[in-house]
């Protein structure tokens, strides 16, 4: 199956490394325009040599730094025809018991994970609207769907929260032509954070997260920018509300 995205332009958050990144080099080989947006700024540097790639710098956990954000993709490239939201990530936390919790913890990941994704929906829908079609894929995980393996309860509440927010978005802006779908990665070693994480599991339980995968290995990025790029595709015309989950199967 050929995807085509020529002409399209879709703005990426969370670029700079790891699933981010594989989504930007997914789309530009689709042949779509994409407006990289990350807060590490440096982060993006690779990003330059491919074709048809802008990037922003920012902090996209407020209204109004997001809505600024995004505005300078719309003055940049005059439209928008999606978003992929792949912000998010554990912003260097660990699992920790229930009363060690503080809210500067709590409140970090939600921003991170969930603000991030309304602000810069609210911010893009209109030019999608206006256009009469559009695509917002969000990048939630399987700690969306069931506990997370991190421990970290934050993590797990965001994510469930991002695939309610996916499908509340999805009925809202359906009649308009937008579809709104997320893709739910499982374990996936594509930067620092979860190699950490991976590490601190020891051996043992690295078996045992394995086995559970019916694929026995774990997941690339690329495995979730291929998904996201189906998503962002014309042959999703159909598809919207729904949650993909890109884990390798579980037992």
């Amino acid at each position: 199956m050929q995807l085509n995205l020529d002409g399209k332009i879709f703005a990426v958050t969370g670029a700079a490394q790891g699933i981010g990144a594989a989504i930007v080099r997914g789309l530009t080989d689709a042949g779509a325009t994409v407006a990289a947006i990350d807060i590490d700024a440096g982060g993006m540097a690779h990003l330059a040599p491919l074709p048809r790639v802008t990037t922003h710098a920012g902090d996209l956990g407020t209204q109004t730094t997001a809505h600024a954000l995004c505005a300078e993709v719309i003055a940049q490239h005059g439209t928008i025809d999606g978003l992929v939201t792949a912000a998010g990530g554990v912003r260097g936390q660990t699992g920790r018991p229930l009363e060690d919790i503080t809210p500067d913890d709590w409140h970090t990941i939600f921003a991170a994970n969930v603000d991030a994704a309304m602000w810069c929906a609210q911010a893009f829908a209109p030019a999608m609207k206006k256009r009469g079609q559009g695509r917002i894929v969000t990048i939630s995980s399987g700690a969306g769907l069931k506990a997370s393996l991190t421990g970290i309860q934050a993590y797990a509440a965001a994510k469930h929260a991002l695939i309610g927010l996916t499908k509340q978005l999805a009925l809202e802006l359906g009649p308009a032509g937008i579809t709104v779908n997320s893709v739910a990665p499982g374990f996936i070693l594509s930067n620092p954070a979860t190699e950490r994480q991976w590490d601190a599991f020891g051996t043992e339980r690295q078996k045992q997260i394995i086995g559970n995968i019916h694929m026995r290995r774990l997941g690339r990025a690329q495995d979730i920018a291929d998904a996201v790029t189906f998503l962002c595709s014309d042959k999703a015309n159909w598809i919207t509300g729904q949650t993909l989950q890109v884990d390798g199967g579980h037992a």
